[in-house]
């Protein structure tokens, strides 16, 4: 173990320790979302046994005191590309066809196996210190099945809940996705993996009429694995391959579309009859192009909303920031509708608990785990303390709801427990030894920017003013372009 290894104390539990919470504001997260205050929470194993006031503890259980903080299921966030991590902040004034360019069709090819483990390692470790307990990690980046490994192997060397989804954006979903190694691979891991490890299939469905894609869908058919796809991005996906997915009857509702923006009606009519769930990335959708963030329209549909953070490239993985954008994406179209219409909004439609849920019970409905994303008897202890003494934003404590959107972030995050084990305390993680997270990280730019050469990798980092040229189709294992996507953006 280095000398600078994060385990704040020698007191922190070992795991399967009991562990009880005294005197916190929770939040259940129940169908009411019901706020309790001064309430304890008891963790027995890696289930939460009991919630209530002056509970009776086991001798041996560790105490928290959460008075003065917010006790909240831990949140999952449901479309992050963590092999890109170590590229932390490198595309900030990218659009989304920069990002298209830079990962698809140039440099992409460039990550190693072990550069896709270096980004997994680091996003993990991120992901539990801001308090997100479940993360799916859209790998869309394994070109093989090595690739593959590192990113399983890194992901089960952090003490955090992980969905493996398996993608390629160099080769067509249809034939990576049948190729019997890829098959091997899933059906290896997918054994005795203990609740911690779950795995997707990721691709895209660009609108071809011929439908290729579905291949791929009937090997995630045959393997019982959802699909999670970015669906309703501008000028890549859109109403032609919903409605071909629909036609050919493979939405189901374990299917998740990522960003669901830039779809219209009857593509929102679909998704809703079958049953699927969106994970809205609103920092991405407002900043890169994909389209308005759509939580207003699946509102309106009737659709169930997750959060996701997209990449580190852009932005962190911090939920909260998925929170605060989300809430605000969705009223300023409120008022921008009202106003258009010469009229004032006076109660606003889309409220501070409900993106609360979107981050946590919304996450584990979109993976079909009832026993996450909840703070009740029976569920797993996924958890997160939000409190933080030394800061003065910390109190007083009026909306529990509006603190965790509005006020709260990432350093406010005191304690996390993931299955029970006590992954985070005191403002540190636990075990993570940041000294050789941060050599590994180091080592895959530096082997990125060796590979391009320094002039390649200045460019990609500072890119050019705009120009009127626009890329159509960054799938490249495809010759299919839509005429419709490219005329409209040339109105």
């Amino acid at each position: 173990m280095e000398e600078n290894m994060t385990r704040p104390d020698a007191e922190v539990p070992a795991p399967g320790r009991p562990v009880v919470f005294r005197g916190g504001t929770v939040l259940t997260m129940d169908d009411a979302r019901t706020v309790l205050t001064e309430a304890d929470v008891l963790v027995v194993g890696d289930r939460v046994a009991e919630v209530g006031r002056a509970l009776r503890a086991p001798e041996d259980a560790w105490e928290v005191d959460a008075g003065g903080g917010i006790l909240l299921p831990g949140m999952i966030d449901t479309h992050r590309h963590m092999w890109q991590t170590a590229m932390r902040g490198y595309g900030a004034d990218w659009t989304l066809t920069q990002y298209f360019v830079w990962y698809y069709m140039e440099h992409g090819k460039a990550f190693r196996p072990e550069d896709i483990h270096a980004g997994n390692l680091l996003s993990a470790w991120e992901a539990l210190e801001a308090g997100v307990t479940t993360t799916v990690d859209w790998s869309h980046g394994l070109r093989t099945t090595d690739h593959a490994e590192a990113a399983v192997d890194a992901l089960r060397a952090v003490p955090g809940r992980f969905v493996l989804a398996y993608g390629n954006i160099h080769a067509a979903p249809w034939e990576w996705a049948t190729d019997p190694e890829v098959r091997s691979f899933l059906e290896r891991h997918r054994t005795g993996a203990g609740g911690l490890l779950d795995f997707q299939l990721a691709f895209d469905v660009t609108g071809d009429p011929d439908f290729p894609e579905k291949a791929a869908f009937e090997a995630a058919r045959d393997l019982d694995l959802p699909v999670t796809t970015h669906a309703g991005v501008w000028g890549a996906t859109g109403d032609d391959a919903i409605r071909l997915m629909h036609e050919h009857g493979v939405m189901t509702p374990r299917t998740v579309y990522v960003h669901a923006a830039s779809l219209g009606a009857d593509s929102y009519q679909r998704i809703a009859a079958t049953g699927g769930s969106a994970s809205v990335s609103t920092e991405s959708e407002q900043s890169a192009g994909q389209g308005y963030p759509p939580t207003w329209q699946l509102r309106r549909h009737g659709i169930p909303v997750s959060l996701s953070m997209d990449s580190s490239a852009w932005w962190s993985g911090d939920l909260f920031s998925a929170m605060r954008t989300t809430l605000g994406a969705d009223r300023a179209r409120e008022h921008l509708a009202a106003h258009e219409r010469g009229e004032t909004v006076t109660h606003v439609g889309l409220r501070a608990e409900e993106v609360v849920e979107w981050a946590t019970r919304g996450g584990a409905r979109a993976l079909g785990r009832d026993d996450l994303g909840r703070v009740a008897p029976g569920a797993k202890a996924d958890l997160v303390l939000i409190r933080n003494d030394a800061s003065p934003v910390s109190f007083p404590l009026l909306n529990p709801y509006g603190q965790v959107v509005f006020q709260a972030q990432r350093g406010d995050v005191h304690t996390v427990l993931v299955d029970g084990r006590v992954v985070k305390h005191a403002h540190r993680l636990v075990d993570a030894d940041l000294p050789a997270l941060r050599r590994t990280a180091e080592a895959t730019v530096d082997h990125l920017r060796s590979s391009l050469g320094e002039d390649a990798w200045t460019a990609g980092m500072h890119p050019e003013l705009p120009r009127q040229e626009v890329l159509d189709n960054p799938y490249q294992y495809t010759a299919y372009r839509s005429g419709s996507t490219h005329a409209a953006r040339d109105e």
